[in-house]
């Protein structure tokens, strides 16, 4: 299990086809694992939540250590472009192919704290935080913490009339910018608070946790069909972002 495990991590580093995996050989013609084991061992443990499972060990260990500063969330979205055909695709006017869309939530110290949320590429951004709050409360409820006054830091797309009574209704303070567009006429009564400072913030976390996310190969494109393998990568690479904080103990070890 401990050699499949390495093999799946090197498909995600290397973005190689499944049957080209470089194995090792007991024999000159005799590979050590067959590459249909180490796929049909990658799905079966996306299929029984055990790629979930090693996410939320790695937030719950850095809670344990510290290393994390729910203070601020900040949240964005990428889109990956399908190489293949597959499910759960659409077609993003705004980079031109077909691709999925990823909406995941980060802290300040650039570690994925919740599960991402996925769909199709055509898809707006806004009715995604609906669903990427649960199960941000699911975590934080695991972790043993609550979100009273935990700032929730987005860009306009989520200035919107039904994001803003979800972060209120959970006890947790919204830090949007005013979308112009949002509205036709200007907004009566005082206005939304909002820090610029902490959207700087933002922007600086978001670019490096992508910017990290590139480095694995398995992630330019979509190769998968079915999206649940490829979220499964994404869980992982996720999960490795979240583990560099341990790696210079691996090494002097």
């Amino acid at each position: 299990m401990h050699s499949i495990f390495n093999y799946i991590l090197q498909v995600l580093y290397m973005g190689c086809q499944w049957q080209i995996l470089p194995i090792e050989r007991d024999a000159p013609e005799l590979p050590q694992i067959q590459y249909i084991r180490i796929y049909s061992t990658f799905r079966r443990w996306q299929a029984v939540g055990c790629i979930h499972a090693i996410f939320a060990g790695s937030v719950l260990r850095l809670h344990d250590d510290q290393l994390l500063d729910l203070t601020v969330i900040h949240g964005d979205g990428t889109t990956t472009a399908a190489n293949k055909g597959g499910d759960i695709l659409g077609y993003s006017g705004h980079n031109h192919p077909k691709a999925d869309k990823v909406v995941a939530l980060r802290d300040r110290h650039c570690n994925v704290t919740a599960p991402f949320v996925t769909a199709a590429g055509n898809s707006n951004e806004s009715p995604l935080l609906h669903d990427a709050l649960p199960r941000f409360s699911q975590t934080t409820r695991a972790l043993g913490m609550h979100l009273q006054g935990v700032i929730v830091s987005l860009d306009g797309v989520y200035d919107c009339p039904h994001d803003r009574p979800v972060i209120f209704n959970r006890g947790m303070v919204s830090n949007i910018s005013e979308n112009p567009r949002a509205r036709v006429t200007s907004k009566c009564g005082r206005k939304r608070g909002f820090n610029p400072a902490m959207l700087e913030e933002r922007l600086r976390t978001i670019q490096r946790v992508f910017a990290w996310a590139d480095k694995f190969r398995r992630l330019l494109l979509r190769f998968e069909r079915v999206s649940e393998a490829h979220c499964a990568f994404k869980t992982l690479a996720y999960t490795m972002i979240n583990l560099r904080h341990y790696r210079y103990e691996v090494l002097t070890e």
